[in-house]
């Protein structure tokens, strides 16, 4: 019998995660890259696609925002929510609404966001240096998805985990975290090799993740790697140096969703398709606009794509004006004519696009509550305003 968490790395096909990204992993983006997947397959493999990060406060309290964003499309399977919390009762409570209400077929848990908003609260990758909290949450959670799910007569919604790290180098907390995620039930736990300190900067560790597979090998329980993947080449290599049971991207495919039709063409041992041109991308980037217009409407659609034409034209030749118009476009009109102008006859540019993308900030000082490091078992005071340390909005 296999662990729940191969299971689960079965149903997408291949044992490729897209890591949830706030603003960036909504439905039109998911349903893009599930496109290329595909394509590259012949239909065969879907991928297992992750929703941005979802606020369990905010969830549990129907927020009208929250609750659209764990929409999903009719052909989306599985679907996968990813939660932050820092309350065991509240994260418990929004595992046994996504099942019970059949809105997801797995859940992650978020204890890796390194954004001084989440840390500053103890919640993201804070969170596992209070090692009972920890547990708490991620045994809560389990629980109230076996609960939810006996009584819908379902067979349980695998909860899985997200983390970096530790807080620092001074404050490594992975391999404990990872042993408590398997004891109290997680079906897989993925690894950033990062620290909060080093947000995204300098380079992944890849040796941890190495070190939390020999860790968590007498469980039987997958790890996932995650941390600078760009192409397929590292994410095969990653697996290979690492033991790593799949891969989570993430900054890796921005502005790049064909990399999932590659990363599935690769696993699955087919031919992996060629990086494509500015015709193509530029062919990718007017199918991105136009999703976005059905997912997010016609005005807030052309707006929202433009957080994405500086990814998208990465190493291509594209003149200054045409890129600051693209960056301005309110409608899906203005993007054709702005793509019309391009010289779309421009091959794929090479390294220079497929290196570090999104954000790459240097590493810093990370935000906590006062006093959190002085003790992983002394939660006195957090726990008395606990629900001040929740998050009302989700997106991360």
């Amino acid at each position: 019998m296999t662990h729940p968490g191969y299971d689960l790395l079965a149903r997408g096909g291949v044992p490729v995660v897209l890591a949830p990204m706030a603003g960036i992993t909504n439905r039109a983006f998911r349903r893009l890259a599930r496109e290329n997947a595909r394509a590259a397959t012949d239909g065969a493999v879907t991928g297992i696609y992750v929703t941005e990060m979802i606020t369990s406060r905010a969830l549990v309290e129907r927020n009208v925002e929250t609750m659209s964003m764990i929409a999903t499309d009719p052909d989306e399977s599985p679907r996968s929510v990813q939660l932050y919390g820092v309350d065991p009762a509240t994260v418990a409570a929004a595992v046994h609404l996504l099942v019970a209400e059949d809105r997801a077929d797995h859940v992650d848990l978020n204890f890796g966001c390194p954004v001084p908003k989440v840390t500053r609260k103890g919640g993201g990758s804070a969170l596992p240096w209070k090692r009972g909290l920890f547990r708490a949450i991620v045994r809560d959670a389990v629980a109230a998805s076996a609960d939810a799910s006996r009584a819908h007569g379902r067979d349980p919604v695998p909860v899985t985990v997200k983390m970096r790290t530790g807080v620092d180098a001074e404050h490594l907390t992975y391999l404990e975290a990872g042993r408590a995620a398997a004891e109290e039930g997680a079906a897989w736990v993925a690894l950033h090799g990062r620290t909060a300190s080093q947000l995204y900067g300098g380079e992944a560790d890849w040796t941890t993740i190495a070190r939390l597979v020999e860790e968590l090998e007498p469980y039987g329980i997958p790890v996932l790697g995650n941390g600078d993947i760009w192409t397929h080449r590292h994410a095969r290599r990653m697996v290979e140096e690492t033991g790593a049971a799949g891969v989570v991207v993430g900054r890796g495919c921005l502005g790049r969703p064909w990399l999932f039709g590659q990363l599935a063409a690769s696993f699955t041992g087919r031919d992996v398709p060629a990086d494509p041109g500015l015709r193509e991308v530029a062919a990718t980037m007017r199918h991105h606009a136009e999703l976005l217009s059905e997912v997010l409407g016609p005005e807030t659609g052309p707006r929202d794509f433009r957080k994405h034409i500086a990814w998208y034209l990465k190493g291509f030749v594209v003149r200054r004006e045409l890129r600051q118009g693209l960056a301005l476009a309110s409608s899906l009109e203005e993007i054709d004519g702005l793509i019309a102008q391009m010289d779309l006859d421009q091959p794929w540019p090479g390294e220079v696009s497929e290196g570090p993308r999104g954000r790459t900030q240097p590493g810093r000082r990370v935000a906590l509550p006062d006093r959190w490091l002085d003790d992983p078992d002394d939660l006195e005071g957090f726990l008395a305003g606990i629900n001040a340390a929740e998050l009302s909005v989700s997106g991360g």
